[in-house]
């Protein structure tokens, strides 16, 4: 990200950019793969979920992932389909907008304003679902690790 460049902007280019043309339960089961075998690369277990029309399609809890990683999924999951948008941008929109979860009356414990969540977009019809992961200690490593396998799918 360059400095003059905003974590909103960044989200907003983000999601205008990382969109499918299609998207399939056979696409879900290659990404959730793909974040899986990316998530390797961590010394954390990363827990995974894709949903497609409020069907969960793929979740994964890797050996040592923590009980509360389903909550987290879930909170992320939340905000994303409320929002329209990543969890990351959630945050940057609120932090833009002066505003805070508490403050739009929205309990912590149902939704999360940070990295980990994201839209499935197809181009046309708009958003169908989420991916997202938890279980990092840097919720901006859950982003990239999603944006990542997201690059990589989103030809």
């Amino acid at each position: 990200m360059q400095e003059k460049d905003t974590l909103l902007a960044q989200c907003e280019r983000e999601e205008e950019r990382l969109q499918f043309t299609s998207f399939s339960r056979a696409d879900a089961l290659a990404l959730g793969l793909r974040l899986v075998e990316d998530a390797k690369a961590f010394p954390d277990p990363v827990a995974v979920e894709i949903t497609v029309n409020g069907l969960v399609v793929f979740r994964y809890f890797p050996d040592g992932a923590r009980l509360d990683s389903e909550l987290w999924l879930a909170r992320k999951r939340r905000s994303v389909e409320l929002m329209d948008m990543s969890s990351l941008h959630f945050l940057a929109w609120l932090e833009a907008n002066g505003e805070t979860l508490e403050s739009r009356k929205l309990p912590a414990d149902d939704y999360a304003a940070g990295g980990g969540g994201f839209p499935i977009r197809v181009r046309g019809t708009g958003m169908i679902g989420s991916v997202c992961v938890s279980g990092l200690p840097d919720h901006r490593d859950d982003h990239r690790l999603v944006t990542g396998a997201l690059a990589a799918l989103c030809v």
